[in-house]
């Protein structure tokens, strides 16, 4: 139903006019990060999407951690713990001290724990509704 009987064809979903405020629109893009950057924060957003990468980055919160106790607290094994952590590390979101053999993680920079808090704040206050979960939309 997007025409008219006068032929002018008008888009329901869309503006009728290409910008309505066009100082805000000029501010906006002089604020916006470059594309690269963006792409950068998407892929922080999605390592930190995936539970069992969350899971381990929360138990960070408290502090260092080695594998071993990584796997124990989050119910992963040794090794998709490790294949995470290495993941993470790449992008520096954790970091690594080794002591002897042992290598304890920990988060790189208060800008994740701030995310992590932010979003499991985020979390506790709010009853999100999924329709991808149950299949409404």
């Amino acid at each position: 139903m997007n025409g008219s009987s006068d032929g002018r064809v008008l888009a329901v979903d869309g503006c009728a006019v290409k910008v309505v405020d066009a100082d805000r629109v000029a501010a906006v893009c002089e604020r916006m990060p470059a594309a690269e950057d963006l792409t950068d924060t998407a892929d922080i957003f999605g390592l930190l999407s995936d539970p069992n990468r969350l899971r381990l980055l929360v138990a960070l919160l408290d502090g260092e951690l080695c594998v071993c106790d990584l796997a124990a607290v989050t119910g992963q094994s040794e090794s998709a713990v490790s294949h995470a952590l290495r993941l993470l590390r790449a992008h520096r979101i954790v970091a690594a001290r080794r002591s002897g053999r042992m290598a304890y993680y920990r988060l790189e920079d208060p800008h994740v724990r701030m995310l992590l808090d932010l979003a499991l704040a985020h979390t506790e206050h709010t009853d999100a509704i999924h329709p991808e979960r149950d299949g409404s939309t």
